[in-house]
C-alpha cells in the first residue's frame, strides 16, 4: 500500500517503510498477487511497452515487467520517501536508465501524466477514500492493459480495516484504510474503455486484469 492523498500517507510510508519494502523484495521478489499481474501482463507480450506504476513504491511490479520486457517504466508516488530506494532498486537491476520517478497527485494533476501502455495499481485504491476515481484516471491512462489489486469485499477484511482506523485514530493519524466493492471498481474502469479479461486473489486480496476494448 504505496499510495493515498496528501499528509496522511507520509505518516505511514516513511523511509523506514521504504527500506524494508525493497529489502523483502530481494530476498523474496514478488508475492503471489504481483507475480500474477505481472505474468497476466506479459502474456499478452509487453515487447516496447511503456509502463506506469501508480503508487508503486520502490518499483517492484515495474522493475519484474520491465525485465518480462517492456521498454521503459515511471512510478509516480505521493510518497518521496520511496524516491532514493526506487532508484537504488533500479541501478541494482540495470534498469536506471529506463525508468524514472515523480511525486504527484494523479487526480490534482490529471494532464501531468501521458498514457502509456501498462498502468499498475497495485493496493493503492485501498489508501484512498477516493479509490473509484483513481481506477477511472488509471483506466484513462491505459492505452493497453490496467493491472488492479485491491483487498477482498468481505467481513473479516472489512473487520480488520476498522480496527485498523480505529488505532489510526487513537494515534491521532488521519490516515485511512477503505475496502471498496470491486464491482465498483471495475465499473469505474470499464466507463474507460477496458474489460476484465481475468480475476484471482488469495484470502486477502483479489486483482483484475483489465484490457482495453478493440
Amino acid at each position: 500500500m504505496a499510495c493515498c492523498r496528501g499528509q496522511p500517507c507520509e505518516a505511514i510510508f516513511t523511509s523506514r517503510v521504504a527500506r524494508r519494502s525493497l529489502s523483502r523484495y530481494r530476498k523474496k521478489g514478488l508475492d503471489a498477487i504481483e507475480q500474477a499481474l505481472v505474468d497476466g501482463a506479459a502474456a499478452a507480450g509487453l515487447e516496447g511497452a511503456r509502463v506506469l506504476d501508480l503508487g508503486g513504491g520502490v518499483g517492484t511490479v515495474q522493475a519484474e515487467l520491465l525485465a518480462a520486457g517492456a521498454e521503459r517504466g515511471e512510478v509516480v508516488e505521493l510518497v518521496d520517501a520511496y524516491e532514493p530506494y526506487a532508484r537504488e532498486l533500479a541501478r541494482s537491476r540495470g534498469l536506471g536508465d529506463r525508468t524514472s520517478f515523480r511525486v504527484l497527485d494523479l487526480l490534482e494533476q490529471p494532464s501531468a501524466v501521458e498514457p502509456v501502455d501498462v498502468v499498475v495499481l497495485n493496493r493503492v485504491v485501498c489508501c484512498s477514500a477516493d479509490g473509484l476515481e483513481l481506477t477511472a484516471a488509471a483506466a484513462r491512462l491505459a492505452r493497453r492493459t490496467l493491472l488492479l489489486s485491491y483487498p477482498r469485499d468481505v467481513w473479516w477484511i472489512r473487520a480488520a480495516a476498522r480496527l485498523q482506523n480505529a488505532g489510526q485514530r487513537l494515534l491521532r493519524r488521519t490516515f485511512r484504510v477503505f475496502v471498496h466493492r470491486p464491482a465498483e471498481l471495475t465499473a469505474a474502469a470499464a466507463r474507460g474503455g477496458l474489460e476484465v479479461e481475468q480475476y484471482g486473489g488469495t484470502a486477502i486480496w483479489e486483482y483484475a486484469i483489465m484490457r482495453r476494448r478493440a
